[in-house]
Parts: structure tokens; C-alpha cells; sequence
């Protein structure tokens, strides 16, 4: 045990001095690139607040938290995630786990989809442009994590991904000054911009095995800065700290005390100041489960719910969660999640 005291030691401290240095800096609001990075996945998390870090214990945790792999109760973990977005900006992800002793593994792919964007130019016409057709910028996330649960309280985990960004097509002119130039259309040339980048994420939990008090920190988005064209700009790199216990275990009466499980997270991230989030669930009989939550400190985004059914199939479980988030003046977002465990 002193050494899973150790370890969670050195990693509460970097993530400290993380927070510190991004607390020093200023604030880089909307000069953060992949900002898609930050996408939230899965209707479980998403219903209770956007709570993940230390409430997920299936292959969704890739998502939050990767030392959340430790904890998963089966062998196999299967995840499908789908979120009807705003203005048409959809996410889907597909991720699995095995556990093989203290040892857990996951191998996961999200996408996003920004539909068809209509594109333009510069050109010497009364409007100042011309149209150049439909043209689908996309993005997406390939991840590989490995995760250990050292005993009965201290996990830890990483998730190495690659990003990877396409925004299609530019047309630029290496000469000339302006688009009444001669022969301006004939200098015009197409450049394509698309990017792709190493990222990391490191993550541990600490289960103090009281009154389901958990304790948990990630580090999210660790990567070098990347450019387009003369421009560089950093990832949306965060620190986060979560907590969640289960209060029906204070009270002096005969309560399942594991049914009701009440959190909170807060996040310091590079070009925004501290969000916190709040939420909780509860489980009737492991059949139906109901989240609400409230996301703080975000321009839109705030109050959340939904609910979850599980059902046991002999060694299977299978599972269905579904979660409505609140987007202020955008209207509304839904998640559906699909899940399989033997």
C-alpha cells in the first residue's frame, strides 16, 4: 500500500503543477485547435453532468479517464456511442476492452461528422466571390489504452491516440497582391489542409473503500503544438479532479447504499477558466438507472439528464443509456449508447 500512496502522491502533485502553470499562463480563448478532442462520449456520463472520471467503469472510461479500465467487472467490454450534435455536427465511436487479469486493454475510434459546408473564393465579381461546390471537412481519433489495477483502491491508466483533422480544400494565389490582378484566375492554386498529431492522456482513481468515496485525476491532451499554414496553436489540454461517494451510506437506516451515487468534477483546461460539474444517479434493482447533472461555467451547455437499462443474459450484459443535454440557444443534444459485457 505505501506505494500506491506513492504513486497517487506524485501524480496528485503533476497534476498540481499542471494546474499551477496553466493558472499562470493567459487564457488562449478560441486559440485552441482539435478543439473535437473534447467531444463527450457516452449517454452514462453525459445524463449525470458530463461526470466520467471516476463514475465510468466500462470501455467508455477511455473517454474520461483510462485508469477506469481497471474496474471493469467483466472480460470483454463492447461500447457504441452516437451523438446527435448541434447545427448537424454529429459524433459516433466504437470501443473495446479485455481485461486479463489486473491488466485491462482498449483499443477504441471516434469520428466526427460536420456534414457538407458550402465552399467559396475570391474572385473579381460584383459579389467579391464565386462558389466552389460542397466540400466535407471531418475529424477523427484512434486510441490504444492500457490500464492496471494495482489493489482493491489504486488504479491508473493511459491512452495514447492519434488525431487526426481535415478541413479540405483552400484556393490561394503565391502571387499577386489582390484579385483584380491580371490574370489573377490563372494564378490561383489549390493547397489542402489536413493534420495529423500524437496525443496522450494519463489518469488515475483512488478508491478509499468508505461510503463509496472514489477520488480521481486525469491529464488530458498532452501533445506538442501543431500549424497550419504560418499559424501554430496548442491542443485543448486540461487537468481534472472528480469525486463521487454515496450518501445513503451516512444515513442510520436500511438503505441500499449503493444505489444512490452523487459526484463532482472540475476541470481546468488551457483556454477557459475552471468548469465544475455536478450530477447523480440512481440504480433501481440493476434494471433501470436515472442521472441528472448541471455542467457550470460553460457558455451554453447546463442542465443534463437521462436514464439507463440493464439487462442480464446468462454471462452477457447488455445495456442501453440514453442522455438529453441542454445547449442554450442551440437547442437541444441527445446521446445513445449501446453496450455488451461478458
Amino acid at each position: 500500500m505505501g506505494k500506491v500512496y506513492k504513486l497517487m502522491g506524485v501524480f496528485a502533485l503533476a497534476s498540481l503543477l499542471f494546474s499551477f502553470q496553466l493558472k499562470g499562463q493567459n487564457i488562449r480563448v478560441g486559440q485552441v485547435g482539435f478543439r473535437f478532442l473534447d467531444n463527450p462520449v457516452s449517454a452514462e456520463a453525459i445524463g449525470r453532468g458530463g461526470l466520467g472520471i471516476v463514475m465510468l467503469n466500462n470501455s467508455n472510461a477511455v473517454y474520461w479517464n483510462p485508469a477506469g479500465l481497471g474496474w471493469m467487472q467483466g472480460k470483454f467490454d463492447l461500447n457504441m456511442n452516437y451523438t446527435k450534435g448541434i447545427v448537424d455536427i454529429d459524433h459516433h465511436s466504437l470501443v473495446c476492452a479485455y481485461r486479463y487479469r489486473s491488466f485491462a486493454f482498449a483499443v477504441d475510434y471516434f469520428a466526427v461528422d460536420y456534414g457538407s459546408l458550402n465552399g467559396t473564393r475570391r474572385a473579381n465579381t460584383p459579389e467579391g466571390f464565386i462558389e466552389t461546390g460542397e466540400f466535407t471537412p471531418h475529424a477523427n481519433v484512434i486510441g490504444i489504452s492500457l490500464s492496471q489495477k494495482v489493489s482493491n483502491r489504486f488504479s491508473f491508466g493511459t491512452r495514447v491516440k492519434s488525431a487526426y483533422q481535415n478541413l479540405g480544400i483552400a484556393y490561394v494565389a503565391p502571387a499577386g497582391t489582390d484579385v483584380d490582378d491580371e490574370n489573377f484566375d490563372d494564378l490561383i492554386k489549390t493547397k489542402s489542409y489536413s493534420l495529423r498529431v500524437g496525443i496522450f492522456d494519463v489518469g488515475a482513481i483512488y478508491d478509499f473503500q468508505s461510503h463509496g468515496i472514489r477520488f480521481g485525476v486525469t491529464i488530458n491532451n498532452v501533445s506538442r503544438e501543431v500549424k497550419y499554414a504560418n499559424n501554430s496553436f496548442p491542443l485543448p489540454f486540461s487537468v481534472n479532479f472528480a469525486m463521487a461517494f454515496n450518501p445513503l451510506s451516512f444515513v442510520p437506516m436500511e438503505f441500499n447504499a449503493e444505489a444512490l451515487t452523487v459526484g463532482m468534477e472540475v476541470s481546468r483546461q488551457r483556454d477557459f477558466d475552471e468548469r465544475i460539474r455536478f450530477g447523480a444517479e440512481y440504480n433501481y434493482k440493476n434494471l433501470i438507472t436515472m442521472r441528472a447533472g448541471y455542467m457550470g461555467n460553460y457558455d451554453q451547455r447546463g442542465i443534463t439528464c437521462g436514464f439507463g437499462l440493464q439487462q442480464k443474459y446468462f454471462y452477457t450484459l447488455l445495456n442501453v443509456n440514453y442522455a438529453y443535454q441542454d445547449y442554450g440557444i442551440f437547442g437541444a443534444v441527445h446521446v445513445l449508447s449501446l453496450g455488451v459485457a461478458y
